[in-house]
């Protein structure tokens, strides 16, 4: 088995639906932040130096409020601050507000309130979740067929620098707790193989997770991985080494080397999920709400990997908190998701709002609670400054994250190549 098992051994059975009790929501509202992260975040697309995000806020008639949050992630989604919040104050607010349904049919209410815009749903979709849990009295994670004492392994990720520089991270990480290394590559063949050795030396014991956020082509991808094989690197999967859009590329690949290479920027919904499988084009899936657009497409791409035996990991962007939390709660309660990559809010200089989880060690483990766990975010938490984050968009759209077309949402859809690399 490629992943880490739940901590006490097991994890639960299928995740459960929703029940059919009502919810009536009264309000819909979002509130703007920004958080410096406590060092420059690089991958092969961009470099990030602070996260722009907004918060959703759900309200039933109780008064019970959930939340969730969308991270301004311009050069994957194609979405800013500004286009996520216009997403959340118009359409979707307008689809929810006043509406009693079910959480089923609230869900399917935000998924069509508009064609694109993934992380705006994804932080009103996992709002209503929260505020369902609540409603309940427990926490996400059992209502969704899973164990609040449950954990998983989490990693820490050693973003793209000189070789020197990563691999002193990676003694800085392993000497707070980590036992899993995500090392970013791909932008230099002859670089990354000097990065990668670099990290190995300096922290031997750690297995590694490598992520080339589709930097190479099939072709750099085969060489480099079987030569990676050869000098018995201890490496446990490769993500998306390839163009998300090359999909018969990444098969190739897949088919070519002995390590588990694993779909990512390539997996936006169920049905990317099935033609990769279908196709035999990876290993292993890496999921993530902000591209699903919530916890609803995260557990239909789970359930079909399941079905065909592959194993996911619940990954993220460089996110907050809650929802970091929200892709925890998920990813303890589904047997088929057996990794996790959640470790953005340790790239946070703050950390708002309390609870959700604790990190003991290289483990992950929700705190309890009901819901996600979290203390509410109030608006003058974290205030947002309008900076920009994303120092250097990868897919030339203008600062404002509106695309020339003028889609206000501008996220690439499925059947799309997504415009830069994922976290």
């Amino acid at each position: 088995m490629t992943g880490q098992s739940a901590v006490n051994g097991h994890k639960a059975g299928p995740v459960a639906g929703p029940g059919a009790n009502p919810l009536h929501v009264v309000a819909v509202r979002s509130h703007r932040h920004r958080a410096p992260l406590l060092r420059p975040f690089v991958t092969a697309a961009r470099r990030t130096e602070a996260v722009e995000y907004v918060v959703a806020e759900v309200e039933l008639a109780s008064g019970t409020i959930g939340q969730g949050s969308a991270a301004e992630t311009l050069a994957v989604t194609g979405e800013s601050a500004a286009t996520i919040t216009a997403a959340l104050d118009g359409p979707l607010r307008a689809a929810l507000e006043g509406v009693t349904d079910s959480l089923t049919g609230l869900a399917a209410q935000a998924a069509g309130a508009l064609a694109r815009a993934p992380s705006a749903k994804a932080a009103v979709e996992v709002a209503l979740h929260d505020a369902w849990a609540k409603e309940a009295g427990l926490p996400l994670v059992e209502l969704l067929g899973g164990r609040l004492g449950d954990g998983l392994m989490n990693d820490m990720t050693v973003s793209l620098e000189e070789p020197e520089v990563m691999a002193g991270h990676a003694r800085e990480a392993v000497a707070a707790g980590a036992q899993i290394l995500k090392i970013k590559l791909g932008n230099d063949v002859a670089l990354d193989r000097d990065r990668l050795a670099a990290v190995v030396e300096a922290a031997p014991e750690v297995r590694l997770r490598l992520d080339a956020n589709q930097g190479w082509s099939p072709e750099q991808a085969i060489t480099i991985l079987t030569a990676f094989t050869a000098d018995g690197l201890p490496i446990d999967l490769v993500e998306q080494p390839v163009p998300a859009a090359d999909v018969e590329g990444l098969a190739r690949v897949t088919a070519a080397v002995e390590l588990p290479i694993m779909a990512d920027e390539a997996v936006w919904s169920s049905a990317d999920a099935r033609r990769l499988l279908d196709a035999g084009a990876c290993d292993l899936l890496n999921i993530k709400l902000a591209k699903t657009g919530g916890i609803r497409e995260a557990i239909a791409i789970a359930d079909l990997a399941e079905a065909a035996g592959v194993e996911c990991m619940l990954g993220s962007m460089m996110e907050p908190r809650i929802s970091i939390t929200a892709a925890a709660h998920l990813a303890i309660a589904h047997p088929a998701i057996t990794m996790i990559d959640l470790d953005p809010p340790f790239w946070f200089a703050t950390d708002l709002p309390r609870g959700g989880f604790v990190q003991d060690g290289a483990w992950l483990r929700l705190s309890g609670g009901q819901g996600l766990g979290l203390e509410l975010l109030r608006a003058d938490d974290d205030p947002a400054d309008g900076a920009a984050t994303d120092d250097d968009p990868a897919d030339g759209r203008p600062a404002d994250g509106n695309p020339a077309d003028g889609d206000p949402v501008g996220a690439p859809r499925s059947d799309e190549e997504p415009a830069g690399g994922d976290r």
